[in-house]
This record gives C-alpha cells, structure tokens and sequence, in this order.
C-alpha cells in the first residue's frame, strides 16, 4: 500500500505546470494602472464641469486703488507694553533686561 502511494505522488510530481510569461504579467499590471488612472481623470474632468455649471458666479474682490493706507494709531501705555514685552523675551532667553535694544514697536492690525 505504501508503493501505490509514492507512485502517485512521483505521477502528480511529473506533470507540466504552466506559469504565466512574466512579461505578460507586467504588462497587464501596468494596463490596469493605466486603465485605472485614465478613469480617475475622467472622474475629476467630470466632476469638475459639473461644479462649473451648476456653481453660482462669485462677486469681484473691490480695486486695490480704493483701500486707503492705515494711519499708524498711537499705542496706549506704549513704554509700559515694551517693558512687559522686553521682560518676556529676557525670561525666555535667559538674559538681562537691559540686553534687550528695541528699534521699533508698531501695532499689527
């Protein structure tokens, strides 16, 4: 009984596989890649003119020509702020105060 067995197992070792050609293979994943971007795009050329169509028109920003230049404001309490500000920055660096040279202050708006 045992012979039988490894008669059959040397007849199903002999048979011929058949791999596929490798080429093949890199061909038909580079097809699908193709395929599959190629649909991507049409999606989005799709989904943009959809937008396009159906999106109400926006209204125009105004000329630069007509804002006006900020007139710099005087800061309140101005020496105050720039001695708190001068302190912090001497905390966080580990220095003196007096280190510290300001050459100019504005406010930000």
């Amino acid at each position: 009984m045992g012979t039988n067995l490894l008669i059959l197992a040397e007849a199903g070792a002999g048979a011929a596989r058949e791999y596929p050609n490798v080429l093949f293979v890199c061909a038909m994943g580079v097809g699908v890649v193709f395929i599959g971007l190629a649909c991507i795009i049409g999606l989005v050329e799709l989904m943009n003119f959809l937008c396009g169509k159906f999106a109400k028109p926006q209204k125009s920003a105004p000329a630069v020509a007509d804002v006006q230049p900020a007139v710099p404001s005087e800061i309140p309490d101005r020496q105050e702020i720039i001695a708190a500000v001068c302190a912090a920055i001497a905390e966080e660096n580990g220095t003196d105060i007096s280190a510290i040279r300001v050459l100019s202050f504005k406010e930000i708006k």
